[in-house]
């Protein structure tokens, strides 16, 4: 049989700990995403007349890596691992009741919509399908 002292046994339990909550916070993680696509799925293409009230965008940054301090030139860790930046675009809506809702949107579409653009928007669940802008004449007619 083991025989543990006290700080071993602290320090199995501690890993033991850290390894379910990862296993733990990755299982969330998907289920979570897994009954999101789900209600988007099970939901019905919605159309409704909308503006668009604001814009928002969410830019992740990552830093690199350095090469290692007297790495050999053939070393893959001689460069280091570049830096990386992701954005994710936010436009939020909102429909002749008042309801508002902020839908996720390629940059594209994000370059294309500007506050205060009125006009047809598509969407499935939390899915944005598509905004079709109302021409707008500006001046007397």
């Amino acid at each position: 049989m083991f025989d543990m002292s006290g700080m071993e046994a602290l320090v199995l339990l501690f890993i033991a700990v850290v390894g379910v909550l990862v296993v733990g916070t990755f299982a969330f993680v998907i289920v979570k995403g897994v009954s999101q696509w789900r209600a988007n799925e099970a939901s019905p293409l919605v159309s409704v007349d909308a503006l668009v009230v604001s814009r928002r965008t969410d830019v992740r940054r990552r830093s690199g890596t350095t090469a290692l301090p007297g790495a050999d030139a053939g070393s893959p860790m001689v460069s280091g691992t570049p830096a990386t930046s992701s954005t994710t675009y936010y436009v939020t809506f909102e429909e002749p009741s008042g309801e508002r809702r902020e839908l996720q949107v390629s940059g594209q579409d994000f370059g294309q919509l500007a506050e205060g653009d009125r006009g047809h928007l598509m969407h499935q669940g939390t899915r944005f399908k598509g905004f079709t802008r109302q021409n707008v004449v500006d001046g007397p007619q």
